[in-house]
């Protein structure tokens, strides 16, 4: 188990005696949660004459968060704390791999369990906050995973603004990153290679409730450095339409020694989503051009539109489209009910060795929130992905994952 590097200034501050009028919000509007999450995955590699023609894994999932308020001043002070405990429910040796749990570099027999505890110090003055310790960042150059039993965690600091109406600045430095299936904590990096520091830096700004623009930065310290700009509206249309664009661009370069090989990556994307009622037609278009694929940290997903259930589409010079439908089934007075098919085709892909692959997934999603009952906001997930590969790439995979959720307030 591991814990957060809080400075012992800060945890000195923490502690020091309070009057119970400082303290009153620091309590009063703290709350805390439990999240279980029950998975299992059976990922069938049996059409690729794999090595290992399967992997299949259950396990249970704990996560507790607690987050305090802050304390009554100009300054206010605050602690979160996160504690997540993974347990093997079923799996071996031969059926590892998933992602759900770790096994040892000397034994391939997974894990009994794995856990990890974070604490976050937080330091507030008007519209900014300060946290120090562990984080969950959901940015653009920087997205914590969260698909399987427990999610990624980072240490480091993140300051976020928003002192002018409309706009949202973030920066920070990030040092250590515990994977979802780890209980250890590496230093931040991308592939094989490690560095010391990934900082980054950026906001938002909204021009109208329907209507911002994105930009940030991001550098991993000796590997590579990467620029963003996002667009993001949503038009009113007759008739009770609307119609969303998110439109994305990355350019990616390589930082110093260039520790992971050359980085050279522009990755154009976007996606188009109609709305109607409970329906939702999208399509999207993702172009990546350069010599190498679209780096980022490890322990992360990379921010595009084509990311999905399994591939994310981002090898070198790689085009993919997608075509995706949402349906929420409480039109049909079936409220708690929706459900997501989508396919995704990618072409002219460059990886080791081949020079023009291409590779398809189709994907569906079921998924149930219980209305009322004893089973109240119980989650159920039912999800299904083929996925086949040519032109020199191998891989051929189809997976079945089911998914059982709800999260317990204890206060």
């Amino acid at each position: 188990m591991n814990h957060a590097c809080i400075t012992p200034a800060l945890l000195a501050t923490l502690t020091l005696p309070m009057a119970a009028p400082a303290m009153a919000d620091f309590i009063g509007d703290s709350h805390a949660r439990l999240e279980l999450r029950n998975h299992y995955l059976n990922r069938d590699f049996r059409q690729d004459n794999a090595p290992q023609s399967k992997a299949a894994e259950w396990a249970q999932g704990f996560t507790a968060r607690i987050e305090s308020g802050f304390t009554d001043g100009a300054l206010g002070f605050g602690l979160d704390a996160l504690g997540e405990l993974g347990v093997k429910l079923d799996s071996s040796a031969d059926r590892r791999g998933t992602g759900l749990l770790p096994f040892g570099r000397n034994s391939l027999e997974p894990a009994d369990e794995f856990s990890e505890l974070g604490l976050t110090g937080k330091l507030r003055a008007s519209r900014s906050v300060l946290r120090l310790g562990t984080l969950q960042p959901t940015l653009p150059v920087v997205v914590y995973n969260d698909t399987r039993l427990l999610g990624t965690t980072y240490q480091g600091g993140l300051l976020t603004s928003q002192e002018l109406d409309g706009l949202t600045i973030n920066a920070g430095r990030l040092t250590k990153a515990n994977l979802r299936d780890s209980s250890n904590r590496d230093d931040v990096g991308y592939g094989a290679a490690s560095s010391d520091r990934f900082d980054f830096a950026g906001g938002t700004y909204a021009f109208t409730p329907q209507l911002n623009l994105s930009y940030y930065y991001g550098e991993l310290d000796q590997i590579y450095r990467q620029q963003y700009l996002g667009l993001l509206h949503t038009l009113p249309l007759a008739g009770g339409f609307s119609l969303r664009s998110d439109l994305r661009y990355f350019d990616s370069r390589g930082d110093g020694a260039e520790r992971a090989g050359r980085i050279d990556n522009r990755n154009l994307n976007g996606m188009f989503t109609l709305g109607h009622g409970g329906h939702k037609v999208s399509a999207s278009y993702q172009q990546l051009s350069g010599d190498s694929a679209f780096p980022f940290l490890n322990g992360g997903d990379p921010y595009v539109v084509n990311l999905v259930t399994y591939n994310t589409y981002t090898r070198a010079d790689e085009d993919s489209w997608q075509l995706r439908y949402d349906y929420d089934l409480v039109a049909l007075g079936i409220p708690g009910l929706t459900f997501m098919t989508r396919y995704t085709d990618g072409r002219h892909a460059k990886a080791a060795g081949v020079d023009n692959g291409r590779e398809w997934e189709r994907d569906t999603d079921i998924a149930y929130v219980i209305q009322s009952g004893p089973l109240k906001n119980v989650s159920l997930r039912w999800r299904n992905l083929t996925l086949r590969s040519g032109n020199g790439l191998t891989t051929a995979v189809d997976e079945n994952r089911l998914i059982l959720g709800y999260t317990l307030a204890l206060w």
